[in-house]
């Protein structure tokens, strides 16, 4: 697969057309005959020799951005600044509707640190073409801001009781702390009416007093001011005061971001479409952007799975434009490929269809049941924008021709469609646990619920099919925040046995919860399950120090009718369990870590006489998460590991990276076995940074074994399997 598919989202649903008139999204009430349709990104691209300038981005919906320009600037920092470095763009709508005002720091870091004196001031009709002028401080305000050594992150809002515009940045005297300041620009919009004045004063318990970046918006009668402050743990705070120019308080001592990182630059715009509010911001020390959402303003909830750029932004801000503006900067800066589009068929899996813009080549993945011969994706672009052509197509013999119009523009598209299997679930789901019911004459999936940041699902599903292929969402099965008394965090890697005793079939459910492993019981597979009120194994084996108390595996040796349990995260222990299945024969624990390579996910099952041991090496959020595996001669007896023993890896020619945390299944009477395993969601994940590992798909691919018993290493694939019959 090459760099532009990689880097491309697939089919990026379309937001249409708000329904909301215009009006500032940071204050005023003007009106425009025209609504929004879309948004604008201006941003810059980092601290080296060239970066420090103004680029543009277009997004349709608010959530996938794709850069004007190829990239590059739209405004030359040489004409515009005094240092030759622009940053930290802030781009404002007029009051008219119809001007625009773009605010920037002047500083060019290659040569000046991190010390600067002036900002930018710029005005437009058109967003294309504009005037500028720079206001340096020290200069300008001498006898009170001679000794000015920072000048950074203006913004700009309209006062709607002073009827000016409002500029608001930080400043640093001497070596006293960063502080917000504000003045009112003058009529041109060329400069400052008077000597800038401190807007926001810290609260006392400040350790260094120090705040840049500040953003203000209003909502129902406040103003809200995000800003970065320096002190205590770095992040976003916000501050709330009934006035635009005075009255500030702090809201909370807590960060209003998400990041465990350090961030700057905060950015909050409203969707067109929704009630609903962005917050956006600068994880600059991880060298990526994350995005949250809210209705309220206090309380965000981290978006970034719905988030796709095919750039890499420094501290930038969004406004929201008409259709007649988007078109005018596609028209100037942009191609046709800056259209989203949607392919509404249900038998399209949007998730993973690759859309390769340089070579104009889209790639849908279509579910078992679609006639390919006769198949309508149902697409759709923007509401100034068509495709035709329209209706059922033959994708049977190679790529059908689509043509997208535009105004008086038109693109070709060549789109292929075939049948993939993988992933099996709809979704984010990983660490997935399968089995065959007797009970039912069904299979099972039991996965991690993925998808949520930090791997904070706090609850579990299972799957049920009678192919392999085919998969029913059974509904939650145990849910911590409800079922469970001793923990409501963290419910990871799952594992279930089916045992039949006194003649009625029991599940015992194993689960991750918290850093431990707990146990629920039920009399169907597919729940609901009852947790036994603490947790199975709570603290690590006596020896280890490291690690965690996770991924559990069972296993019933065939040989002895015994049940085992098996967990550990950078080890491996064992143990018998006792016969009521909750609980484990403490003498018989035994540390069986292999190798070096042994992270977690630990999966046991027997074939021909012989135990094998698989396990995840490498850590889940990288792209070399991968399966290995070694062979006892017992449950618990000494691990061979053989000299080649990779089961499963990445297939960067496929797009497929991560292939690891697995189970098997095999089909009753035969031996017949296959590996479920999960990957990076596909086309995306590669390019979500360490987010792709808790961004996952699960997939099933055919496990076979050479002549003497080894695992030959599995290719994973998109297409995946063949539905399976099981003979009753």
């Amino acid at each position: 697969m090459g760099e532009s598919v990689k880097t491309q989202l697939a089919f990026l649903t379309f937001i249409f057309a708000g329904l909301l008139i215009f009006s500032s999204p940071h204050e005023g009430k003007a009106e425009t005959k025209e609504q929004f349709s879309s948004y604008l990104f201006t941003y810059f691209t980092g601290n080296g020799p060239g970066q420090e300038q103004i680029h543009f981005a277009l997004s349709l919906d608010g959530f996938n951005y794709k850069a004007l320009n190829k990239n590059e600037p739209v405004i030359s920092s040489e004409k515009i600044s005094s240092t030759g470095g622009v940053r930290d763009p802030h781009i404002l709508r007029g009051e008219d509707g119809e001007t625009f005002y773009m605010v920037a720091t002047d500083l060019y870091v290659p040569e000046m640190g991190w010390n600067n004196y002036a900002m930018i001031m710029l005005k437009s009709k058109d967003m294309i073409h504009w005037q500028s002028s720079v206001v340096n401080i020290p200069e300008t305000y001498p006898e009170k801001f001679g000794d000015v050594n920072r000048v950074w992150a203006p913004q700009t809002i309209y006062d709607q009781k002073a009827g000016k515009y409002m500029v608001y940045f930080s400043m640093k005297h001497s070596d006293e702390p960063d502080v917000i300041y504000y003045a009112y620009a003058n009529d041109n919009f060329t400069g400052l009416e008077s000597a800038p004045k401190q807007l926001y004063f810290p609260p006392e318990n400040s350790n260094t007093k120090a705040c840049i970046d500040g953003d203000i918006i209003k909502k129902d009668g406040r103003f809200y001011l995000f800003y970065k402050a320096e002190d205590g743990n770095p992040g976003i705070k916000l501050a709330v005061s009934n006035k635009l120019t005075e009255g500030y308080r702090l809201y909370s001592s807590r960060r209003m971001d998400s990041s465990r990182h350090r961030v700057e630059g905060s950015g909050i715009f409203k969707l067109n479409s929704s009630s609903d509010w962005i917050l956006m911001y600068d994880v600059y020390t991880r060298g990526r952007y994350q995005f949250t959402r809210s209705s309220d303003l206090l309380n965000f909830e981290v978006i970034d799975d719905e988030i796709s750029m095919d750039f890499h932004p420094r501290h930038g801000t969004v406004m929201p434009i008409t259709s007649s503006e988007y078109l005018r900067l596609v028209e100037k800066w942009g191609l046709l490929k800056h259209l989203s589009f949607k392919a509404g068929s249900e038998y399209v899996k949007t998730n993973n269809v690759s859309v390769d813009t340089k070579n104009n080549i889209i790639h849908l993945p279509v579910k078992r049941g679609a006639d390919l011969k006769s198949f309508d994706p149902e697409l759709s672009v923007c509401s100034f924008a068509s495709i035709m052509p329209e209706g059922k197509q033959d994708f049977s013999q190679g790529p059908v021709e689509y043509t997208v119009n535009i105004a008086e523009k038109k693109e070709v598209y060549n789109i292929t469609a075939s049948q993939w299997n993988n992933p099996v679930l709809e979704g984010f789901y990983a660490d997935p646990d399968a089995i065959y019911s007797e009970k039912t004459g069904k299979f099972y999936i039991y996965p991690t619920s993925d998808g949520y940041t930090g791997w904070s699902g706090t609850y579990f599903k299972a799957f049920s099919s009678e192919n392999l292929v085919d998969w029913e969402d059974e509904g939650v099965i145990l849910d911590l925040k409800k079922d469970v008394s001793w923990t409501n965090r963290n419910a990871w890697a799952p594992c279930i046995i089916e045992k039949k005793i006194d003649g009625d079939y029991q599940y015992f459910y194993y689960f991750t919860a918290a850093q431990k492993i707990g146990v629920a019981v039920c009399d169907e597979p597919a729940g609901t399950f009852t947790d036994t009120g603490k947790p199975l194994i709570s603290s690590a084996p006596k020896g280890v120090n490291r690690g965690q108390e996770i991924d559990p595996d069972v296993f019933c040796d065939p040989k002895t009718n015994k049940n085992y349990l098996y967990w550990g995260n950078g080890y491996l222990a064992a143990a018998e369990l006792n016969e009521d299945m909750v609980s484990i024969k403490k003498d018989t624990l035994k540390i069986m870590t292999p190798d070096s390579t042994f992270r977690e996910g630990v999966h046991v099952f027997s074939r021909k006489g012989k135990y094998y041991f698989l396990w995840s090496e490498n850590d889940t959020r990288s792209p070399d998460y991968r399966v290995r595996y070694a062979l006892a001669d017992s449950p618990t007896g000494d691990l061979m590991i053989p000299e080649d023993n990779l089961v499963i890896a990445k297939s960067p020619e496929k797009g497929i990276y991560a292939a690891g945390h697995n189970s098997t299944v095999s089909i009753p009477g035969k031996d017949e076995r296959y590996i479920v395993y999960h990957r990076f969601t596909y086309p995306k994940g590669i390019d979500m940074g360490r987010s792709a590992g808790y961004h996952r798909e699960v997939c099933i691919d055919r496990l076979k074994f050479d002549q003497s018993g080894k695992i030959i290493r599995t290719e994973p694939t998109h297409k995946g399997i063949s539905p399976v019959s099981v003979e009753q």
